[in-house]
């Protein structure tokens, strides 16, 4: 039986922490939830995950992109999912199609919510594949 994969989910809504807490065990990975940045930066430094789903809009604003910053220079290669509703709740919209864009915004991947545990779990599993 191989080892379950360790995810990081950070967010400081409670509800999503749990939702996706819940539907990524039942998919068979192992996760810690947090809901700070500072809480996951040290997590990061003393424990080794596999992937992480980081929200944007934390204790401040822009929290999810200081975090995902952090992880980069500490880890380059864990792959990374921000999850936000910065477009449903600011009309800001933040993608990863030019270079600039993926020149500061250090993840692989960004879904805006509300996002559906199944879009999450698919994109985990093809990061992890590959």
């Amino acid at each position: 039986m191989s080892e379950k994969k360790n995810i990081l989910v950070v967010d400081d809504d409670v509800d999503f922490r749990f939702q996706m807490q819940t539907a990524l065990e039942a998919a068979g990975f192992a996760v810690t939830a947090v809901a700070e940045r500072d809480e996951a930066e040290k997590l990061l430094l003393e424990r080794n995950f596999d992937a992480a789903v980081v929200d944007l809009m934390l204790k401040c604003d822009d929290d999810g992109f200081g975090l995902c910053y952090h992880v980069r220079q500490k880890k380059p290669n864990l792959p990374i999912i921000i999850v936000t509703s910065a477009n449903s709740q600011h009309g800001i919209h933040f993608d990863l199609t030019t270079p600039a864009e993926h020149s500061w915004i250090c993840a692989n991947t960004i879904l805006e919510k509300p996002i559906r545990a199944e879009q999450i779990i698919g994109e985990l599993n093809d990061l992890l594949d590959a």
